[in-house]
């Protein structure tokens, strides 16, 4: 039985794939890319949605800073630790840690004129930075995630040992207050 909470509008990933944690990054970017779409439907609008708008800030702030050390923490380290170099994969973290830092710069932004319109009751049409920001947030966002979805996460199918994804989906649960994913490997 797959097990769907609600976050506001945007559906958390289902739990029971913290026991595959490769499939969990891809159904979580599944996620990110959703929240671009809706961002994206929202800048033109000017009618005040406080759930739509509380559901995306509330990614922002919690899910996406989480994701992201679930990657810098844990995948990349694991990454580092098991491919060859004929896998090239340092340049390509190199590349995916930078654009965690751009990411949350970017969100910041895109924060700040959420608040707003919240505070102030508004749409995000309302708001002239509202297509610049979200816009640049978004392309950034989708573009690493394509790369982490063809490249990152294809390699570590081949390179991660079995004992490899356990410790990762235990820390993946562990990092969310959930219990081990894994409790008859223990």
């Amino acid at each position: 039985m797959v097990n769907i909470k609600k976050v506001g509008e945007i559906e958390s990933a289902p739990l029971e794939l913290l026991g595959e944690p490769l499939v969990w990054f891809f159904a979580e970017h599944y996620r990110h890319r959703d929240v671009c779409k809706r961002l994206l439907q929202l800048i033109d609008v000017v009618e005040f949605d406080r759930n739509a708008l509380s559901a995306i800030l509330e990614f922002l702030e919690c899910d996406l800073p989480i994701h992201i050390l679930d990657e810098e923490d844990d995948l990349f380290p694991l990454m580092r630790k098991r491919c060859e170099l004929n896998d090239h994969i340092e340049n390509v973290l190199g590349f995916l840690s930078g654009e965690h830092a751009t990411d949350m710069h970017d969100a910041s932004e895109v924060k700040c004129v959420i608040a707003k319109a919240i505070s102030e009751k508004r749409g995000l049409g309302c708001y002239s930075e509202s297509r610049s920001v979200i816009e640049q947030f978004c392309t950034g966002l989708k573009g690493h995630i394509a790369v982490e979805n063809a490249v990152v996460l294809p390699v570590a199918r081949v390179r991660l040992t079995e004992t490899d994804l356990r410790n990762l989906g235990r820390r993946l649960a562990a990092r969310r207050g959930l219990p081990d994913p894994f409790p008859e490997a223990s």
